[in-house]
């Protein structure tokens, strides 16, 4: 799907149901669709959905189901759609399998390492992400795997990953504070 197309898609749920922000553009060649209420990519060179507004302080609620080989996350205050990754935004990551495994899933990369990394292949797992002024909080399944502050980036899109493997999101909500 080219960028700037809207998506035929369920868009993100929000606190504020009186404002359209949920609606999500998609970025590379990931063949995202829609299987029993979730959000499903599984084949293509890499890609996000992307929200159309930017937010700066929220809390993102996400459940998300990856395979093994999945290599994905939620990309956080992306000041640029068109220009992601994790030097240019925050990158809470999904990807057990890691080579790194200080930045696998439940970390920040390149900001906030996680040990003992949780594994989440296999099943369904909740992430609650709060960006906050430079306060960042990533939790997984209930246990806080990340607690930093930093200003790298305030303010900008976020956006749902596709890397490799299989990944599903559902019941994906913002609400901004």
């Amino acid at each position: 799907m080219r960028r700037g197309r809207r998506p035929d898609r369920p868009g993100l749920g929000h606190a504020d149901r009186r404002q359209d922000h949920g609606r999500l553009d998609s970025t590379g060649e990931a063949n995202w669709r829609i299987e029993d209420g979730a959000l499903v990519a599984d084949k293509g060179k890499g890609g996000h959905l992307v929200t159309k507004n930017s937010y700066k302080n929220f809390q993102i609620n996400a459940e998300f189901w990856a395979d093994e080989e999945a290599n994905s996350g939620i990309f956080i205050r992306c000041k640029d759609p068109t220009a992601i990754g994790a030097r240019t935004c925050y990158e809470v990551n999904i990807f057990d399998k890691r080579p790194d495994p200080s930045y696998g899933t439940g970390s920040i990369v390149y900001f906030a390492e996680v040990n003992p990394m949780p594994k989440a292949a296999g099943k369904w797992n909740t992430f609650e992400i709060t960006a906050d002024g430079r306060h960042l909080v990533v939790v997984l399944n209930g246990q806080k795997t990340v607690d930093i502050r930093n200003g790298m980036f305030e303010e900008g899109h976020f956006t749902l990953q596709y890397g490799a493997g299989v990944i599903k999101f559902r019941k994906v909500a913002v609400k901004p504070l």
